[in-house]
């Protein structure tokens, strides 16, 4: 019996072994790089981080939201701007321009000042399915937010709970109403305006840093001078540091009321229309552009441009950018600002 039992034993010692082995083996191949059983070589274990986009979350659906910026020269500075993932500039009557700043899944604390609408606005809210946020507007705005059903917020209704005034300003009180993310969100969902989107992002993003130089056509773009009318002029320098431009208005630096730091642009996009003065019988300069169909016009990133095509096919559809190939724009990963420039614009880069 001793001695069967020692058999025992021994078959069960060498099983715990067995078992052993074929575990370490296991946790070995899949930790280690360290060969097992006479393996050839050292396995490679490469772990890629995935790359994403910085300036929008692509995986999200939620809409957007369009705020209508002030850019009268006694309203500025301005704040919450650079949150923007895009920006368009128009000129408006007076030779003043306005700006559209668009925000995604942004928590921004104060925006503006916010200004009234202007209807030509709308076609770029239609083309990023955003929801519009102004603080009042032109007849023609309005007619346009009712036939075309589109989700705003009017600071004329809702100032004291969506907007706020910030009477500590030394301007006209007309250029001291303000909103936060925060505040639209909540009167969005209230509202029960659609918060998903299934419009693609405008632009095209390349997540690597574009070879801009080598791109057919380039040209170097240390500075960009954009002259819409005799009252205001936007202008970008190029920072070679950061890869950013610096963004000025009449010869004044862009910056932002709250933290005082300069605008930046990573991308600028550059096109002109035909604007006209409507004879609306209002007799106050309002314009309207003719942005439907298309052109040239340039992009601008990385301290170089290089010429591209634009067109845009209704008020609705999105605009598309071409490389001169007839393919589409890609841009650097950053906040783009649009220049739609009246057809008379001085453009100056160099």
């Amino acid at each position: 019996m001793n001695k069967k039992v020692k058999i025992l034993i021994f078959i069960a010692i060498i099983v715990v072994i067995a078992v052993g082995v074929v575990f370490a083996k296991k946790y070995l191949n899949n930790n280690s790089d360290v060969p097992v059983n006479g393996e050839e070589g050292v396995k490679e274990e490469i772990k890629k981080e995935v790359k994403k986009l910085k300036i929008v979350d692509e995986t999200s659906k939620s809409r957007p939201y369009a705020v209508m910026i002030n850019n009268n020269h006694a309203a500025w500075p301005q704040c919450g701007v650079q949150d923007a993932y895009l920006v368009y500039e128009i000129i408006a009557e007076g030779g003043i321009t306005r700006m559209m700043a668009l925000y995604k899944d942004q928590d921004t604390a104060k925006i503006g000042s916010i200004r009234s609408a202007r209807h030509y606005f709308i076609d770029y809210v239609e083309e990023n399915d955003a929801i519009f946020v102004h603080w009042g507007g032109s007849p023609q705005a309005y007619s346009r937010i009712s036939s075309s059903r589109i989700d705003d917020l009017d600071g004329i209704a809702l100032e004291g709970s969506v907007f706020f005034r910030d009477k500590t300003l030394n301007r006209a009180y007309e250029h001291t109403g303000f909103t936060s993310m925060t505040n639209v969100k909540e009167y969005a969902d209230k509202k029960g305006y659609t918060r998903d989107t299934n419009k693609d992002l405008l632009l095209n993003y390349s997540i690597d840093e574009i070879d801009m130089e080598n791109l057919e056509g380039a040209l170097v773009a240390n500075s960009v001078d954009l002259k819409y009318s005799n009252y205001h002029t936007t202008s970008y320098e190029y920072d070679e540091e950061t890869k950013l431009y610096k963004r000025s208005m009449s010869n004044t630096a862009n910056v932002d009321l709250v933290t005082g730091e300069q605008y930046t642009a990573k991308n600028i996009i550059i096109y002109t229309v035909q604007n006209y003065t409507l004879n609306d019988g209002d007799n106050k300069g309002r314009q309207d552009i003719n942005n439907i169909g298309s052109g040239n016009g340039y992009y601008v990133s990385g301290g170089f441009y290089i010429p591209i095509t634009w067109e845009k096919k209704s008020h609705k559809d999105q605009t598309v950018y071409k490389y001169m190939d007839g393919t589409e724009l890609k841009v650097n990963d950053g906040n783009t600002f649009i220049q739609i420039c009246p057809k008379n614009a001085v453009i100056t880069i160099e």
